[in-house]
């Protein structure tokens, strides 16, 4: 790999958004949506750091996550109060961090958002989502409460969903003043999988539904079947052989890739789930599995907004200082939180 091919790469990425748009030349068309010239000056990036076919360890991929949303991911405001916690997960205590707006209350009766990270259930974690719970934080005017699921291969399937299945029960009965019509759960990725999952088993057991569901660009259908993952396989912020060695790391040989726990897709319980924002990105292999998952939600009666930003990659809403759509999807899952907690 050249270093002067790295650093023209880098200059296109940090770039103002016209000059990004003059030099990244030929954009990429899938099904008739064209890759964002930002987004592509990051793919660009990205294809050059890591190749695509050798396959890192857990720690090096863990490192390559938490470098990345330190380099190209805004940082949470300043003015920000946070303060880490602890909330009884399913295999004992695991680190939170509550984030309140400058004059608000850590302790007090907030409108909520709890918080799940994504990475592929295998990286990740509270300070790679810093920036983002950060200023849903402060826009929004709520709490979020970023929680520190446990991650395979240490932990493997259903570990994850029975952990923050747990969490969500502790968390209402924290002394944090947290009714589930004062609380929203959302995630990214492996993390909006954990949150739809949550609703299937919270419908499961008949317990306190929260007052809606916030699913960024969520993986909910194990098989890898679709169109987009077909298209966009590799894509290079998120290659199909990347999807399938984090899925490798977090199952059980043999595992049905069909059940609901897994592949919320394929949940009997969607009847009754409460409002969903779900944000998709048309350059993302999990596009279709955004678009799917509204489609299913829709038949049951759920009332869905989905977003689509068709020049978008997996991971924009996380690139917010090279990606200019992805400051404007934070801002519109923002808008949204507010508007559901207002009404």
């Amino acid at each position: 790999m050249s270093k002067a091919k790295t650093i023209w790469a880098l200059l296109k990425v940090i770039a103002p958004t016209a000059i990004t748009r003059m030099l990244v030349g030929h954009r990429p068309v899938v099904d008739g949506r064209r890759i964002d010239a930002e987004a592509q000056a990051a793919s660009a990036l990205v294809s050059l750091l890591r190749d695509p076919d050798a396959m890192p360890s857990v720690e090096e991929s863990r490192r390559q996550l938490s470098n990345m949303a330190a380099k190209f991911d805004q940082p949470c405001p300043d003015d920000v109060v946070t303060r880490d916690i602890e909330i009884a997960g399913a295999f004992g205590p695991r680190r939170a961090r509550v984030y309140v707006p400058s004059d608000g209350d850590p302790d007090g009766a907030l409108h909520t958002l709890f918080y799940l990270h994504g990475g592929g259930w295998v990286q990740g974690g509270i300070d790679t989502h810093d920036g983002l719970c950060g200023h849903i934080a402060k826009d929004a005017g709520i709490r979020v409460i970023s929680y520190d699921y446990v991650l395979a291969p240490e932990r493997r399937f259903p570990d994850a969903p029975d952990d923050v299945l747990a969490a969500y029960r502790s968390l209402l009965a924290a002394d944090l003043g947290i009714e589930p019509a004062q609380l929203i759960v959302g995630g990214d990725s492996a993390g909006a999988n954990l949150a739809a999952v949550l609703m299937h088993d919270l419908q499961e057991a008949g317990a306190p539904m929260p007052r809606g569901q916030l699913l960024i660009y969520p993986s909910v259908d194990g098989r890898l079947e679709s169109r987009s993952m077909e298209t966009l396989a590799d894509q290079p912020l998120l290659p199909r052989k990347r999807i399938e060695w984090f899925l490798e790391h977090y199952l059980p040989e043999g595992q049905d890739r069909t059940v609901p726990r897994l592949s919320p897709l394929f949940s009997p319980l969607h009847v009754g789930q409460p409002p969903a924002l779900i944000i998709v990105g048309g350059h993302d292999p999990l596009w279709d599995d955004g678009i799917a998952y509204a489609e299913a939600l829709e038949r049951a009666g759920v009332p869905v907004t989905l977003l689509r930003y068709e020049g978008q990659v997996h991971a924009f809403l996380s690139l917010t200082k090279v990606i200019r759509e992805g400051r404007e999807a934070r801002d519109a899952a923002i808008a949204w939180l507010a508007r559901s907690f207002s009404t």
